[in-house]
């Protein structure tokens, strides 16, 4: 384990650089799959199919691809940046899909009493998303947000084979191929790195969940 003691800086600086690109990416995905989410339930039909060919479409393709596309397609038509903010994009767009479909069993789960309660009341389709149904579904949708989020953080290694040098992935390649440390150790040094941020997300998650499980 000479190869993770030796390196251990390089791995460190690598978790926090995946951690900080993680933030990113969970922030963006589950404000995207919100707004997705919202489309797909909105009595709008061009919204409700635009939510539809989202979903459909992200989530039936490879993950590389997505990374792919933004990576190498977006500089082809003039759209230029760092390798780590086109990471953050493959990854959010990726991840916005299943947030979506979390975010939507969240939606069925409020009995919809309370929504034709709220349209009783007055309120306009957008007042009872934001101020009745989301509030409820978010709570409800905790678990299934939790196996997202721990999926795209595990997603994240593919960054690193994308040009984002000195991810936890990265880090590996580079003390394999460059310096010649044996693939094992080295190997098994990123896999504790990504324990080390998933394990921690779900415990942190669960208390979350715990504290939100009122009755609902």
């Amino acid at each position: 384990m000479s190869a993770v003691s030796e390196n251990l800086d390089l791995y460190l600086s690598g978790a926090w650089l995946t951690l900080r690109l993680c933030l990113w990416s969970a922030v963006i995905a589950t404000a995207l799959g919100t707004a997705v989410a919202a489309a797909r339930v909105s009595p709008v039909p061009p919204l409700r199919r635009l939510g539809v060919a989202w979903v459909t479409v992200l989530r039936n393709t490879p993950l590389t691809v997505v990374f792919f596309g933004i990576a190498f397609g977006l500089p082809e038509i003039g759209v230029n940046g760092s390798y780590y903010w086109f990471a953050i994009a493959a990854l959010s767009l990726y991840t916005s899909a299943f947030a979506c479909e979390a975010l939507r069993s969240g939606i069925n789960a409020v009995p919809v009493g309370q929504s034709e309660a709220a349209r009783a009341l007055g309120l306009s389709f957008s007042q009872n998303l934001r101020l009745i149904i989301l509030p409820q579904a978010f709570r409800a949708a905790i678990p299934p947000l939790v196996s997202v989020l721990i999926a795209m953080i595990k997603n994240s290694a593919v960054a690193g084979f994308f040009g984002v040098a000195g991810d936890l992935s990265s880090v590996g390649d580079t003390l394999t191929s460059a310096r010649g440390y044996a693939a094992l150790p080295v190997l098994l040094g990123v896999l504790v790195g990504f324990w080390i941020l998933t394990l921690p997300t779900g415990a942190l998650l669960a208390v979350v969940e715990r504290r939100t499980a009122v009755a609902r």
